[in-house]
């Protein structure tokens, strides 16, 4: 069985995507699971444990110059790679008309059907021309959280059962319901620096949205705890705003180790966050990243959302590995270093009072 998934955008979208893969596998051991992704994350799709084309797009890109020479033969050339194969099973995973477009130019075997969702769950995108292009359009319970959405979804289209504890297992299993796997164990880090002999826990202070954010400030009492623990700190960024922030941050903390990372591909990402020790995040698709990998690690909400997006680890186990934390206007530094302190217990000497 050929089986097509669509799912474009965004990265933690696409990272509540991957555990609707490995059940497929589990339940269709012999199919064959292709996915169309926006280019800037397939490498992270390639490191999905299944799937085995990975069709890239540039919609976000060609849709600001539509009529363009280059726009015009790139979408030719994505359009003869997405028709390439036939498929028994196109699943529409992300709710939009530009996904129900990319559907629908999928090419169909004899008996093969379009699935997308009937409707609009809570929290979520939702566009009615991707229940148009679908031969079969399912409904779901409108209050589902992002990863079981996309289970139950793939469950309904393909006619299996998801197992009876299903939230769980999503949560327990070093990270393999997800099926992201990392490459490398060290990355690439100067070799004379105190943080290349260090063990890391990232900082995951960017988002697109700045709503949220947590102030500076925070951080830097948050690393300066860790730093105190004995850990080195690792700041991620990926725009040039995010870069001024992590140099202002990095600057705030040379009282011990800390390392800027340089910007990478994703697949490049997904290794280096594989070695380190934990993250600490605002919910952002790097923080997804590092839900999937399974790694410690604390979600900060600012709003009241982690329900449909937040690490669902503290379902499964007494002991969580992972953690969100919410709070209005934002968390407090304190309740921040108390849950992580749940999934990674203190190590080397007390950390400081806060300020």
């Amino acid at each position: 069985m050929k089986i097509l998934i669509v799912k474009l955008s965004s990265l933690g979208d696409v990272v509540h995507a991957m555990p609707a893969v490995q059940d497929i596998r589990a339940a269709l051991p012999g199919a064959q699971i292709d996915w169309v992704v926006e280019r800037a994350f397939a490498p992270l799709v390639a490191r999905c444990a299944g799937v085995g084309r990975v069709v890239a797009c540039a919609l976000r890109r060609w849709r600001k110059a539509p009529f363009a020479a280059q726009t015009r033969a790139e979408w030719r050339a994505f359009k003869a790679d997405l028709q390439a194969e036939a498929y028994d099973a196109v699943i529409d995973l992300q709710g939009l008309s530009k996904s129900a477009l990319v559907a629908r130019l999928a090419k169909l075997s004899a008996s093969g059907k379009r699935y997308a969702m009937a409707n609009r769950t809570e929290g979520s995108g939702y566009e009615a021309p991707t229940r148009w292009v679908a031969d079969v359009a399912i409904t779901l319970a409108p209050h589902v959280h992002a990863v079981q959405r996309s289970r139950l979804l793939c469950a309904a289209a393909l006619g299996y059962a998801l197992p009876s504890a299903s939230v769980a297992s999503v949560a327990s299993g070093l990270g393999k319901n997800f099926g992201l796997f990392s490459e490398i164990k060290t990355p690439k880090t100067p070799a004379n620096s105190a943080y290349a002999a260090t063990k890391a826990i990232a900082i995951v202070f960017g988002s697109s949205r700045a709503d949220k954010c947590w102030p500076l400030a925070y951080w830097v009492q948050l690393g300066q705890r860790l730093q105190a623990q004995g850990y080195a700190i690792a700041l991620p960024q990926g725009s040039a705003a995010e870069e001024q922030q992590a140099q202002q941050l990095a600057s705030a903390l040379q009282g011990g180790a800390v390392q800027v990372w340089p910007r990478q591909d994703l697949g490049a990402v997904v290794d280096a966050l594989a070695a380190c020790a934990g993250v600490l995040g605002v919910d952002s698709g790097l923080s997804h990243i590092a839900v999937a990998l399974n790694l410690p690690h604390v979600q900060l909400y600012n709003f009241d959302t982690a329900w449909r997006t937040g690490p669902l680890a503290s379902l499964a186990t007494a002991l969580p590995r992972q953690v969100s934390v919410f709070a209005q206007p934002c968390p407090s530094v304190e309740a921040v270093w108390q849950a992580w302190l749940q999934v990674a217990p203190p190590r080397g000497p007390a950390a400081p009072e806060a300020a």
